[in-house]
């Protein structure tokens, strides 16, 4: 009896260092579960400046009805609603459906979803156009619109291709990034009856990006060299400019027909670490820029 006794600790040893090891790694596997479920960063809003998410989208319905949600308000599933981790309550989104197009705006009432890596949960009503309700799930570009849009099934965005090209991490799960809204001053030029001499204009490049000043022309180099790398389609330049008594090399990217597609091209580059700033070329010097692009330019940046 006395062996037994001597033996039976341990003997149980081994299953209580077990148990342990099974509640830590259990632990661990939760603590991994709930990082990735962190809410998606959303930039701060500023003037000019529409915010977008990128994600999966889910739903909730009939399980849910007439529940309270985070909000306060009853949920109801016939009604345009979501749920979204951080955003304000009342905020409005159009959300469209990025294989098929269809879209519709919801507004913010609950709080979640926090599983999958879901970017958000809409109303059934809300789902079903977009084709969730069928498939579970799918992936989604959410805007954050003005709190006067109207709820409901809506018009695909007429800048869906440029939602798409603007994400800065399409390989990522879920993104959240800052779209430049086109100046009033160019949509309204948009929306004009082009003319033979407006259509021939605007085959000119009218806005440039600085990317660089550098007093030492074999840094610009370097730098124009840089950016050929990250997009050879680029027409980028090193232009000699005299700035009060100094001679100045600028790397500029040219031939950018429209103030979105430099500032898209300002975005792409930043993400690589480089800086830059968009200008738009004077009338007379984009026509010339046509034939003389580094000239043009260089006379537009003194």
């Amino acid at each position: 009896m006395m062996g037994l006794g001597l033996v039976s600790p341990a003997a149980a040893r081994p299953t209580r260092v077990n148990r342990v090891h099974k509640l830590h790694h259990r632990h661990l596997r939760r603590r991994i579960h709930i990082s990735r479920m962190l809410p998606t960063i959303i930039p701060t809003a500023r003037e000019g400046y529409t915010t977008v998410l990128r994600g999966r989208a889910s739903w909730y319905g009939r399980r849910f009805q007439g529940r309270r949600t985070t909000s306060g308000e009853r949920f109801n599933r016939h009604e345009f609603t979501c749920a979204h981790k951080t955003l304000p309550f009342g905020t409005r989104l159009r959300v469209t459906n990025l294989t098929t197009g269809a879209t519709v705006v919801v507004r913010v009432t609950d709080r979640g979803p926090f599983r999958h890596q879901r970017i958000i949960d809409l109303a059934e009503v809300a789902a079903r156009p977009l084709g969730i309700v069928e498939a579970g799930a799918a992936t989604v570009v959410a805007e954050v619109v003005d709190s006067s849009t109207p709820l409901g099934l809506a018009a695909t965005p007429e800048n869906l291709a440029v939602l798409r090209a603007s994400d800065p991490n399409p390989e990522a799960p879920f993104t959240a990034y800052l779209l430049p809204e086109v100046p009033a001053a160019s949509a309204a030029l948009a929306t004009a009856p082009p003319s033979p001499a407006a259509t021939e204009k605007a085959a000119a490049p009218r806005f440039v990006v600085q990317a660089g000043t550098f007093i030492d022309a074999q840094h610009a180099q370097a730098m124009q060299a840089r950016i050929l790398t990250i997009d050879p389609a680029l027409a980028a330049d090193v232009v000699t400019v005299m700035v009060e008594g100094r001679v100045l090399n600028r790397v500029v990217v040219s031939q950018l027909e429209s103030w979105l597609a430099a500032e898209t091209v300002r975005r792409n580059l930043q993400l690589w670490g480089i800086a830059g700033l968009v200008t738009q070329l004077p009338a007379s010097q984009a026509l010339a820029s046509a034939e003389k692009p580094a000239l043009a330019v260089a006379e537009t940046l003194k």
